[in-house]
């Protein structure tokens, strides 16, 4: 630089020091991210339950909602492959049993969850339970 200085020296360069790495603040920041995201995983199965569970109650609401004949909320749990097939008013004839519905425990089936229903005439069925925008109700087999 040439021209006229305030003072007699050149002036000083800005950085004089030997520049480092600023590795503890990324490594903070990464950490913070798994740790986060490996929470959040825990919190949402605490929260939603398992899948067994989440299985079990939408069975639950589905067999209620059909023994007090509200036909809409349990149409409203089927999957979208049963909504196709099936209208609200045909959701009672496809799916409910004779008398009262009692949940057995839940079984894995790969994808899907099979929740069996007592009835109250003795007989038995499995509603098949899948994870599609939350648990839906998508089939019903007569159990052995």
């Amino acid at each position: 630089m040439n021209g006229p200085f305030l003072y007699d020296d050149d002036p000083a360069p800005l950085h004089t020091g030997t520049p480092r790495r600023a590795i503890g603040p990324l490594a903070w920041i990464f950490g913070g991210t798994v740790a986060f995201a490996v929470l959040m995983v825990v919190l949402m199965t605490a929260v939603k339950g398992s899948s067994e569970d989440q299985a079990k109650e939408v069975a639950g609401v589905f067999v209620a909602a059909l023994s007090h004949n509200d036909t809409e909320t349990a149409y409203g749990l089927l999957c979208q492959k049963e909504r196709v097939r099936l209208s609200p008013d045909e959701v009672a004839g496809a799916y409910l049993g004779e008398g009262t519905g009692t949940l057995g425990a839940v079984r894995d089936a790969g994808d899907a969850r099979l929740v069996p229903v007592t009835w109250s005439d003795g007989t038995s069925s499995e509603l098949t339970v899948i994870g599609e925008d939350g648990p839906r109700v998508c089939g019903v087999a007569a159990a052995g």
